[in-house]
């Protein structure tokens, strides 16, 4: 679609003019909360439980007069606060990627030239182009309008469009409401027509900021995933208070230290409590939907990123998608004959399509934006240039838009020399002949034309003409006399990726369906050219129209071709699709997509030719309409949703070994081997291992040749949950004959404590690198980039060895010197722990892990 006016009549701003516009009255946009302050983030962090154990730690060591253990901890606040804060900056920078990425797109003449730009880049004295489908980004005046109507129920509750016409010569806007009014506001919807306005007031001056409708902020929806993850920090919460309990009254009755019994409790609480479930949970999705964006796609709602790893239907639209979306007339039909173009530069066009040509031309717009208007244009220019048929001098006088009832649109021209209207009409063959109102036989004649370039893989278009009297114009085509001229066959070429993105899905368990507008012959000559599993060959609307939805539940798992589609079918197939299980994702770009895309399980939009409409009704948004962006992005979906697994099953691993040598000492009456200082130093390595260290890892090898993931399955199964505990609980058997070992022997509790704490901090980072993969052993491993696994561990090895041989902090930690055969044995253990995890991966070589089915 293009605005159908000659840029130059309204040249708009230049982009100097523009930014300097920006500049002094900034974006386009309303009042909204952004990021949290520090302020904020700082007010969560006192509220959290970890936050109030510490200080209660800090509290009770004051009590106990061990003021230098006591500042410490309190000194562990601003810690804690650091690293909250730099993962909240990280998560804030990947959502206002996306927030820039998702501000409503606006076309505008900027230099003479048509430019797509974010919403919020327009400003005041713009020429503002809109279309059917279109949001308006800002209030503005119309100068030029096409059958425009507009949805203004946002801002007068009128549940009716209300119609438009251009007034150029207005200055100031007026209030919504009524028809025949020059103005469209912002946050309004075009539903109906196309215009041109000149933008008048933007953000808060225009009518919806007048009125104080400002952006709220966007409230997450509650995933799946996030329903889980709140199961699991309520169930380890319950066992951590319950454990804390037990362990209070056993010291108390044990040793008849209360007040340590306290403190050996909450030590218990905070080496049991799941704080880092939540934070795993917003940073991976966070920061996968903005890894997403980067393949091209754009993410709106985030449930939708865990939710690509389980679709196992790709409904896609044939033309952008699967193809170039750059259309070349490749073959005529006129005058019961046929010719093909091959190098537009070598030929000559015969006389006989002259015609076809020309009308072909008169039915398009002046300055074509339509790929297939382009191609209409392209051949005019090349063959037409020198010739009578083309027409720079005629005058548009009205034009009859597509409906949904006739596909077809029509132009009325005046020539300065002629008496009569010359209509020129352009659209699918059928609704060509109806318009020439051909009888049975012309008809059947014609459809074989058609299917003769449709098995071309054409796209196929009729042209048609009439002349009128100048009078008053009638209300619609029907009214005019048309003549059949000819048929256009246009070519698409497809886009080199598709196949090998076709078969990538193929072995992923993912079936591709394509659902087009055009004829079964060019549907059938595309699914070749891709590779597509034709399946039960192909379905066209006209037999979805015929078949009862028990009919079409049972023939849809056989077909992955859907030809003469028109988009309100979209939706019957995918309730079709659901109703038989399928995780079904569908593509769509036009308002009556919109059903289809918020009925199916990921909606996604055409961000390039798309309208609003569909753009708000979709999860994700496709920035370049390019099919393998969406394997790219269900790709991606995958390795987030078993990289999220992989830092759950480590956080359910570590903290098994550090409950249990908080409990068993005090069930056992030994000497305390953990306390709160060494649960914090624990937590300043789990915290960036689980979140950063984790989301960091790429995709496993075979991420796309497992078959799509359940979406009823825990993201915590009964596999992965016995592998996590069967890793913990090994650690801690290493760990307490490490701890048995060295304080029977005499060695002292210093010794002990500083010799099992350090074997579990290498134990600790044994199980990150295990972790890493559950099908590729650690040395297979280590060549896969991960900088942040570098920074972690090497920033565990620095702080501890200036807690093992700082004065100071080996005081504070309560630890006794270690010698280098104590740092071997403890290196030793962390090995040893994970070793029967490792052998398994080696045995099972290179298949798919039991647990990651």
């Amino acid at each position: 679609m293009s605005s159908g006016l000659d840029p130059k009549i309204f040249p708009g701003l230049s982009e100097e003019e523009a930014a300097q516009r920006l500049l002094r009255d900034g974006y386009n946009e309303l009042p909204s909360s952004r990021g949290r302050s520090v302020w904020a983030v700082t007010g969560d962090v006192v509220r959290e439980p970890m936050f109030l154990l510490l200080v209660t730690c800090g509290t009770l060591y004051l009590f106990l007069g061990d003021v230098h253990e006591a500042l410490m901890l309190l000194g562990f606040v601003f810690v804690v606060m650091g690293i909250t804060l730099y993962q909240e900056r990280k998560t804030e920078r990947a959502l206002e990627a996306l927030r820039d990425l998702s501000s409503p797109r606006a076309l505008v003449i900027r230099d003479g030239r048509e430019r797509r730009i974010a919403g919020r880049e327009v400003v005041r004295g713009d020429i503002l182009v809109a279309k059917e489908g279109d949001r308006i980004p800002a209030d503005a005046v119309l100068l030029s309008c096409l059958s425009l109507c507009v949805d203004e129920s946002l801002l007068t509750g009128e549940s009716a469009p209300v119609r438009k016409s251009a007034d150029p010569c207005a200055s100031g806007m007026g209030r919504p409401g009524g028809d025949d009014l020059p103005f469209i506001y912002s946050g309004t919807l075009a539903v109906q027509g196309q215009c041109i306005a000149r933008v008048l007031a933007t953000g808060i001056h225009t009518e919806i900021g007048k009125i104080g409708r400002a952006l709220q902020d966007v409230a997450p929806e509650e995933s799946l995933l996030q329903k889980e993850t709140g199961r699991l920090v309520r169930y380890f919460s319950l066992l951590g208070l319950s454990l804390c309990a037990v362990v209070i009254v056993v010291y108390g009755l044990t040793r008849g230290d209360w007040l340590h019994g306290l403190l050996a409790g909450i030590t218990l609480a905070m080496a049991t409590l799941p704080e880092e479930f939540p934070v795993v949970l917003t940073v991976f999705l966070a920061i996968g939907a903005w890894r997403i964006s980067q393949k091209r796609v754009l993410t709106r709602r985030i449930p939708a990123v865990e939710a690509l790893g389980s679709a196992t239907v790709l409904c896609v639209d044939k033309t952008g998608t699967l193809t170039e979306n750059r259309m070349t007339v490749r073959k005529l039909f006129a005058r019961n004959s046929f010719f093909t173009l091959g190098n537009f530069d070598q030929q000559i066009l015969p006389e006989p399509f002259h015609e076809l040509a020309e009308f072909s031309i008169l039915a398009s717009q002046i300055d074509p934006f339509d790929p297939m208007e382009k191609a209409i244009k392209l051949l005019g220019d090349l063959h037409l240039a020198e010739t009578e048929h083309l027409h720079s001098d005629w005058a548009l006088v009205h034009e009859y838009p597509l409906s949904r009832e006739l596909l077809s649109l029509s132009r009325v021209w005046k020539s300065p020399h002629g008496g009569d209207y010359v209509i020129a009409a352009k659209g699918s063959p059928e609704a060509i002949a109806d318009l020439c109102h051909l009888n049975g036989g012309e008809t059947e004649e014609l459809d074989r034309h058609v299917r003769c370039l449709a098995d071309d893989g054409l796209r196929v278009l009729g042209v048609a003409k009439a002349v009128f009297e100048p009078s008053d114009l009638p209300d619609g085509q029907h009214d005019f006399v048309f003549e059949f001229v000819g048929l256009i066959g246009l070519s698409d070429p497809v886009r080199a990726s598709v196949p090998e993105s076709i078969r990538e899905c193929r072995t992923a368990g993912v079936r591709v369906v394509m659902i087009t507008g055009d004829y079964p012959g060019t549907a059938r000559h595309i699914a070749r050219q891709i590779g597509l599993a034709p399946g039960e060959d192909c379905l066209t609307g006209p037999d979805l129209d015929a078949m009862s939805d028990e009919e079409l539940q049972r023939r849809i798992s056989a077909v992955n071709i859907f030809a003469r589609v028109v988009p309100e079918q979209k939706l019957r197939l995918v309730e079709a699709l659901k109703a038989k299980g399928e995780i079904v994702a569908m593509t769509g770009d036009g308002v009556n997509d919109a059903p289809a895309l918020k009925s199916a399980h990921i909606g996604i939009a055409m961000g390039g030719r798309g309208t609003d409409v569909a753009r708000e009704s979709a999860s994700l948004v496709l920035l370049d309409d390019d099919f393998s962006s969406i394997v790219q992005a269900l790709r991606l979906g995958r390795r987030i949703f078993y990289n999220i697994r992989k830092a759950v099953a480590y956080i359910v691993a570590i903290h098994v070994p550090i409950a249990g040598l908080s409990l068993i000492p005090v069930l056992c009456n030994w000497p305390l081997i953990l306390m709160p200082v060494h649960i914090l130093f624990l937590e300043l390595i789990i915290d960036p291992a689980c979140s950063i260290v984790f989301e960091n890892e790429r995709e496993e090898a075979d991420v796309m040749t497992r078959p799509p993931r359940n979406p009823a399955e825990p993201l915590l199964n009964a596999k992965t949950l016995a592998v996590s505990l069967m890793q913990g609980i090994s650690v801690l058997l290493l760990l307490v004959v490490v701890f048995l070992f060295s304080f029977h022997e005499g060695l002292g509790e210093g010794y002990a404590r500083a010799l099992t704490f350090t074997a579990l901090i290498a134990a600790n980072l044994c199980l990150i690198l295990t972790n890493r993969s559950w099908s590729r052993t650690i040395p297979a491993t280590l060549n896969a980039p991960n900088p942040a696994l570098w920074w972690v561990i090497g920033g565990t090895l620095l702080f501890m060895g200036l807690v093992l041989y700082a004065p100071a902090l080996r005081h504070l930690f309560k630890f006794d010197r270690l010698h280098a055969p104590d740092l071997w044995l403890c290196l030793a253990t962390g090995v040893v722990s994970i070793l029967w995890f490792e052998g398994l991966k080696f045995l099972r070589g290179l298949q798919k892990p039991f647990f990651m089915r």
